[in-house]
């Protein structure tokens, strides 16, 4: 038995050897990829030199440090009497529950009684909001001031970080698309 597997690999493997009389249709092929044109390589791109950069940023003024010391001179009073605060008494509306910057203006109408211009504002939610002059919208007690058809215009009331407030404009526009 164990003479007999090695006389049977031999026969499997010399199965598959099948000598061919006749060659002709292999030379008729080799006849035909030597007579076709050869095909045409591209050149290699032309390398541009490289320039060296000379990085000069140690002599140049660090940006992080002011030109001019910077002394705001404000006393507690000035504080204390500015008039720009929120109403923290106002009920806050829908819209002041997300920033700013993830409201989008989608469009406007226009009121059919008063002509009065209404933004359309859809929300984080994608539910969409109508906005007029003198609404809320925003983290920071945003109050329309003013509308057109491509942007909401906005007054924030922000923390002046010494104590106080101050008014911030901002806007939110309609996106163009493109």
């Amino acid at each position: 038995m164990k003479k007999l597997l090695p006389l049977l690999l031999v026969f499997a493997s010399l199965s598959g050897c099948v000598w061919v009389e006749d060659p002709a249709d292999l030379r008729l092929f080799i006849r035909e990829k030597l007579a076709a044109p050869a095909g045409s390589v591209e050149p290699l791109p032309e390398f541009k030199a490289y320039e060296n950069f000379v990085y000069e940023g140690p002599w140049l003024r660090n940006p992080f440090v002011p030109m001019v010391p910077l002394v705001i001179q404000e006393s507690a009073e000035e504080v204390v009497l500015s008039r720009v605060h929120p109403d923290f008494n106002r009920i806050k509306s829908y819209l002041e529950e997300f920033p700013v910057d993830q409201l989008v203006m989608v469009g406007t109408i226009s009121s059919p009684l008063n002509r009065e211009l209404i933004a359309l504002v859809r929300d984080p939610n994608s539910e969409i909001h109508q906005v007029k002059v003198g609404d809320h919208l925003g983290l920071d007690y945003g109050e329309v001031v003013g509308l057109s058809e491509r942007e909401i215009s906005l007054t924030e009331i922000v923390a002046d970080g010494r104590g106080g407030w101050i008014n911030r404009p901002h806007s939110i526009e309609l996106p163009v698309l493109k």
